[in-house]
C-alpha cells in the first residue's frame, strides 16, 4: 500500500516548512499576526495541499490541489522577500531558502508531470 508518508514531494515539501517554521520565530514580535502568520499559512498550505490531493485517488483531483500547492508555494516565497527587503532575514539565509523553495518547485512539477501522463 502507497502511503503519504511515501510520496517524495511530502517528505520534501515537509522539510521546506520546517525551515519556514524554525525562521519565523526569529521574525520581530510586531510581525507575530502579520509576517509570521503568513509564512506559517502559506508553507502549511503546500503540504496540506498535496497531501489531500493524494487522498483523491483520482488524477484530475489530485493534479489541481498540487497545483494549489505550487501556487502557496510561490506565496510564500513572495514572503520571504518580503523578510529580506524588511531585512528581517539576512541574504544568505533567504538564497538558502530559495533554493530548497526551487528544489520543492521542481520536483512538485515532476510530479504533477507524472499524474497527468497517468491520467492519459
Amino acid at each position: 500500500m502507497y502511503l503519504l508518508e511515501d510520496l517524495e514531494i511530502w517528505r520534501i515539501t515537509r522539510n521546506f516548512r520546517k525551515d519556514i517554521s524554525i525562521l519565523v520565530k526569529f521574525l520581530p514580535n510586531d510581525e507575530k499576526y502579520r509576517l509570521t502568520d503568513q509564512l506559517l499559512r502559506s508553507s502549511r498550505s503546500v503540504t496540506a495541499n498535496i497531501a489531500e490531493g493524494f487522498g483523491k485517488y483520482h488524477y484530475q483531483e489530485n493534479i489541481q490541489f498540487c497545483r494549489q500547492a505550487r501556487g502557496s508555494l510561490l506565496e510564500t516565497l513572495d514572503h520571504l522577500y518580503v523578510a529580506l527587503d524588511e531585512k528581517y532575514i539576512e541574504e544568505n539565509k533567504f538564497l538558502d531558502l530559495r533554493q530548497k523553495m526551487n528544489h520543492c518547485l521542481k520536483v512538485l512539477n515532476g510530479y504533477i508531470h507524472y499524474l497527468q501522463s497517468k491520467k492519459k
